[in-house]
């Protein structure tokens, strides 16, 4: 998986806080620290997300294959 950069990644965060499906707590120091969590509504969407990603794994090669076939398909 490739990077992703700072801006991405707040405002992905700050879409899921928005939905309900993280907090956010900010400890006053300096510099200040934020830390986010999982909240139940975001530990409820786990299950179906991992199956997810097991059905993905489980089918990478497949997958990979369906990829390589597009790409030789696009180039011609």
């Amino acid at each position: 998986m490739g990077e992703i950069g700072q801006k991405v990644l707040a405002s992905t965060l700050r879409d899921l806080e928005e939905n309900g499906l993280v907090s956010r707590t900010v400890t006053p120091v300096n510099p200040p620290q934020v830390e986010y969590a999982l909240t139940d509504l975001g530990r409820d969407f786990l299950r179906p997300i991992r199956g997810l990603a097991e059905r993905v794994l489980d089918n990478a090669a497949l997958i990979e294959a369906a990829r390589a076939e597009y790409a030789a398909r696009a180039s011609t």
